[in-house]
């Protein structure tokens, strides 16, 4: 399997609701690894690396879970970097 890492933004209600702690719930369920994080301009920022399927699974399970709050999301597959040990909750 092929290991990647893909860079999201989700846009909407997303702060306020749970949605990191959330993600980190689904992302170590899956065995993947990277960080999730709110930024100031309201949006929800996640780096996840993995396998491809495992992380195209987590973007659905987020979305089925937040699909009332989620307005838009940004996607940007990136080279596997293999620094993360754990998926986490950065503040």
């Amino acid at each position: 399997m092929e290991k990647v890492q893909v860079h999201i933004f989700y846009s909407g209600t997303v702060q306020g609701v749970g949605f990191r702690f959330t993600v980190r719930r689904f992302a170590s369920r899956l065995d993947l690894n990277g960080w999730v994080r709110n930024l100031s301009d309201g949006r929800v920022e996640v780096i996840v690396e993995g396998e491809e399927k495992k992380i195209q699974q987590l973007m659905a399970d987020v979305e089925d879970y937040f699909g009332d709050y989620i307005r838009d999301k940004e996607t940007e597959q990136q080279e596997f970097t293999n620094k993360y040990p754990n998926f986490k909750i950065v503040f």
